[in-house]
């Protein structure tokens, strides 16, 4: 059964029998308030998604007007993570809310199940925006989608996903300008005029029409993905001068050789020669310009929505998709580890029933923003196929009753080229993502599973690797937290046993199996 209604459009709970002598006047009052709120319009929903933005090198410094029209208006989370550090299996698992081995989207590429006919016949047939939309909900999407989106072998651009009213969604990857997009179906192609063809500005513009244009009868939902901080790292002109003196932080594991951890981090040199080193502080530096304009972008939906009377029954969800670095374990820049500073992602949301300036530690998941979103559209929770779970306890305890997990699954599926790069000859099949000094971010065996286990008395990661060395990395991060120590060595045999098997549980879950703590 759908939650009732508060007088702002937040679910407040289940309904309870009424006591059997009660008077008959009473009775038909409570009646009417149960209708009336159970009719009344429920909240309006926006999500709104960065790409590849981090929260552990500094990622929400430019971000000003986002941490104080969200953040200070809401809960920040300071312990938001992603289930799979890399872009399409991860926006897979934001709109399903499982995880990756149940919607099997496994990495960017078409083979990977990225936007394959796969995922549209199944798990995407299943998407939150779907049951949204059955809801009543006005659905509106602009931006990156999935990275192969729109490609020929995937439907090209005539081929939208179920559950939205409107679609502006990029064809591919990331782009700020000379790019297509797929508007309703028909193909738009764009220069780069700042003025016209700037993506971020783009998708907030046509934002903004939806909601001129929309039923002021039902809820809307609103998805807005924007290229940055994802490269080409290309900043609207107002912003191409700004932190002009900033570079990449060097503390915790920055420049730092990577000992006793899998082959992928024992391949670059250490130290970092120059090359590297000028080549991330210029993506950084970049990187914080492009976001300039995503926090433009929020300033204008918030006083849109308050100049149309909807800023307080709205909820604004502020994230990314997965962390970056930049230099730790001398690795130049990309995300795909298994790291804080790649599984680490900003979480912030403002609403109806949530306090103002919260900071919560409760462990939240990418995989528990299509639970919570669907909590707060009314639906009944135990008939969606998720592996998540709401959060809506978490910030608004008025509202829901629930707890947050201890633990979770990380899980990764790494990608490499059949042949050897020509630009490093030296380093053989089976690798990617080869950046200066013919440093490789990805391979093929860059394959992994972890138990992330984080509460009152345990901080630890334990992480088991698809290769040749059946490699295994373990971390208290309490008392090492940049990860330098693999302490696998001096583990208690039998934690890593329990650790084993857990994590064994966690890769075979489906639905209710991955919420159990036990």
């Amino acid at each position: 059964m759908a939650g009732l209604r508060s007088e702002g459009g937040a679910p407040t709970g289940r309904r309870t029998a009424l006591p059997a002598g009660l008077a008959l006047l009473p009775l038909l009052l409570l009646t009417c308030c149960v209708r009336c709120a159970e009719s009344s319009k429920p909240s309006n929903i926006i999500l709104v998604l960065a790409d590849d933005q981090d929260v552990q090198l500094g990622g929400m410094t430019p971000m000003k007007k986002t941490k104080a029209l969200i953040g200070a208006a809401g809960a920040t989370f300071l312990n938001a993570f992603t289930v799979t550090p890399l872009c399409c299996p991860s926006r897979a698992s934001i709109l399903t809310g499982r995880y990756p081995h149940n919607h099997e989207v496994r990495n960017n590429s078409l083979t990977g199940n990225c936007s394959s006919t796969l995922w549209q016949k199944g798990p995407e047939a299943n998407a939150f925006p779907v049951y949204l939309s059955k809801q009543k909900y006005q659905t509106f999407f602009a931006g990156k989608y999935l990275n192969q989106y729109g490609k020929k072998e995937a439907g090209d651009v005539s081929y939208v996903p179920p559950g939205w009213d409107q679609w502006h969604a990029l064809v591919g990857n990331s782009q700020y300008y000379n790019y297509t997009l797929s508007v309703n179906g028909k193909e738009e192609k764009h220069g780069d005029s700042y003025e016209k063809d700037y993506l971020t500005d783009l998708i907030v513009n046509r934002s903004l029409r939806f909601l001129d244009d929309r039923s002021p009868q039902h809820p809307f939902f609103l998805m807005l993905s924007p290229p940055a901080p994802h490269s080409p790292w290309t900043a609207a002109p107002q912003y191409q001068k700004k932190f002009s003196n900033v570079q990449a932080p060097r503390d915790g594991s920055f420049n730092k050789l990577g000992k006793d951890k899998h082959w992928l981090l024992r391949q670059p040199v250490n130290p970092m020669p120059n090359s590297s080193l000028t080549f991330l502080d210029d993506a950084f530096r970049k990187r914080w310009q492009t976001l300039l304009s995503v926090d433009d972008m929020v300033e204008t939906l918030v006083k849109k929505l308050d100049s149309m009377k909807e800023l307080d029954n709205t909820y604004i969800f502020y994230t990314s998709d997965n962390g970056y670095h930049t230099g730790q374990f001398s690795l130049p820049i990309d995300k795909r580890q298994l790291y804080e500073f790649d599984i680490r992602i900003p979480l912030m949301v403002r609403g109806p029933g949530i306090k103002p300036n919260q900071t919560l530690q409760a462990l939240v998941l990418n995989i528990d923003l299509a639970p919570t979103i669907l909590d707060i559209s009314g639906m009944n929770l135990s008939t969606v196929n998720v592996d998540g779970q709401s959060f809506l306890a978490q910030m608004a305890p008025s509202l829901r009753n629930g707890t947050a997990r201890p633990f979770f699954l990380v899980e990764y599926t790494g990608e490499g080229h059949p042949t050897t790069d020509p630009a490093c000859p030296k380093l053989g099949p089976g690798l990617s993502q080869c950046f200066p000094d013919c440093v490789c971010e990805d391979a093929y065996n860059n394959t992994y599973a972890c138990v992330r286990t984080l509460d009152s008395q345990h901080n630890l990661q334990y992480c088991e690797f698809a290769d040749s060395e059946s490699f295994v990395e373990v971390y208290n991060l309490t008392s090492d937290p940049h990860q330098l120590e693999n302490i696998v060595k001096k583990v208690d045999p039998t934690v890593l046993q329990a650790m084993n098997q857990r994590l064994i549980k966690l890769q075979s879950c489906m639905g209710d199996s991955c919420r159990d703590t036990s």
